[in-house]
């Protein structure tokens, strides 16, 4: 199961606050999914530090970013 939100229209640092608002409510095999317009590498180090893992497919406009608990193996085979 994901959850789905889009940040691709929104100013700096409202993605970054919204992205981290969103993650404490994932569950076990759940993964959240930002669609945004750019990749945001400060956030990166933020979601390693709070346990988190991801993917990010730049290969089309906005870009998707999958974010899951690096503990969920449930969450991370669900990935498409």
């Amino acid at each position: 199961m994901k959850t789905t939100i889009d940040v691709s229209q929104l100013e700096p640092c409202e993605p970054m606050e919204r992205i981290l608002a969103a993650l404490p409510k994932i569950k076990t095999g759940e993964y959240l999914r930002v669609l945004h317009r750019m990749e945001p590498h400060p956030l990166y180090p933020i979601l390693t530090q709070q346990g988190y893992s991801w993917i990010t497919k730049t290969n089309k406009q906005p870009i998707e970013i999958y974010i899951w608990r690096s503990d969920d193996l449930v969450a991370k085979a669900n990935i498409v």
